[in-house]
């Protein structure tokens, strides 16, 4: 299975972090099944700073796959990694059935103010999507059952960009544009944007990068304003302003249930306004949270309802039906 955007219905994807203990897991499971369950084109996989999330995060993608018809795909990181050890973790990624990442470049690791790159590591995003591509080569080549796989599911890479320029890295709009133009060169297929909290802001910079000359789809990431605090963490975390605009709104209102109110319907405005520009689709950071994500997607009448969603709550199941060799 690989991700297409040439339907007519615009897309509608999730971003899901691993749970970090088995406690977790439950909830965590929870969430994915109710996500699962509006029927969305993907569910996007977080990798971890410095790819700390590994190992859980591949056992969420294995257990998507086997489990669901929605299609995951798995984050990948670079910064502090070896070349070869990032080229076995794909190899295992892709031994497990997975056709589609993420290439990011990652944070390097907190608190350690003496850390250095390796000397043998990828140090961009665009070095990332060139090593997929030729790990995914080489599989082919090494073995023509791999060859007939690639042939039927292509191997499909996204790249990350960001639409206000990239706090983190310094880097205005328009060096933004200039990046995201290389990831296309190096063989991305798609882009997912930084979240952003005003249309304006994802429209200019896709007119930006359209006169530049990047053609992939660029889906908008959207986070629903609907929690003060998470907007507080989220700008911590990124560098991206909390929406001075909806903020006092949020702060002022009497309960949650209120808060969630408001944040919905400016988060519903800001989607619409940027479908009606042509973004052909919306990718939303749920925070692992189901509630505001489905209401922004049914209040752009994107929701979904599947009655027939697995429940990954309660692990794995096995049908006689798909029991095979014990």
């Amino acid at each position: 299975m690989s991700v297409s955007l040439a339907t007519g219905r615009p897309t509608v994807s999730f971003e899901l972090m691993p749970p970090r203990n088995p406690s977790a897991a439950p909830k965590f499971w929870g969430v994915a099944e109710r996500l699962v369950a509006a029927r969305p084109d993907f569910i996007s996989v977080t990798y971890g700073a410095a790819g700390n999330d590994r190992h859980t995060a591949r056992e969420v993608v294995a257990r998507l796959l086997r489990e669901t018809p929605v299609l995951p795909i798995a984050h990948l990181t670079c910064v502090g990694a070896a070349r070869h050890d990032v080229a076995e973790i794909i190899d295992d990624f892709l031994s497990d059935g997975v056709r589609s990442f993420l290439a990011l470049r990652g944070d390097p690791p907190v608190n350690y103010p003496d850390w250095q790159p390796d000397p043998d590591g990828l140090t961009s995003s665009d070095a990332l999507v060139a090593l997929l591509r030729e790990v995914e080569a080489e599989r082919c080549a090494a073995h023509p059952g791999n060859a007939l796989r690639s042939a039927a599911r292509p191997l499909t890479i996204a790249v990350a960009t960001f639409p206000g320029g990239n706090p983190a890295a310094g880097t205005t709009p328009g060096q933004e544009v200039q990046r995201l133009l290389e990831k296309q060169q190096a063989g991305a297929d798609f882009a997912i944007t930084q979240l952003f909290y005003e249309a304006e802001t994802y429209v200019t910079f896709v007119d930006a990068a359209r006169a530049a000359g990047v053609t992939i789809p660029i889906l908008a990431g959207l986070l629903p304003m609907t929690e003060p605090r998470r907007l507080h963490r989220v700008e911590e975390l990124t560098g991206v302003p909390v929406p001075r605009h909806v903020l006092p709104a949020l702060e002022a209102a009497d309960d949650d249930a209120s808060r969630h109110a408001i944040g919905i319907a400016h988060s519903v405005e800001v989607a619409r306004a940027v479908l009606d520009a042509g973004a052909p689709g919306i990718h939303i950071y749920t925070f692992n949270k189901h509630e505001a994500a489905l209401d922004l997607l049914e209040g752009v009448h994107l929701g979904g309802g599947a009655t027939d969603a697995p429940d990954l709550a309660r692990g794995p199941r096995v049908s006689a039906s798909t029991e095979r060799n014990g």
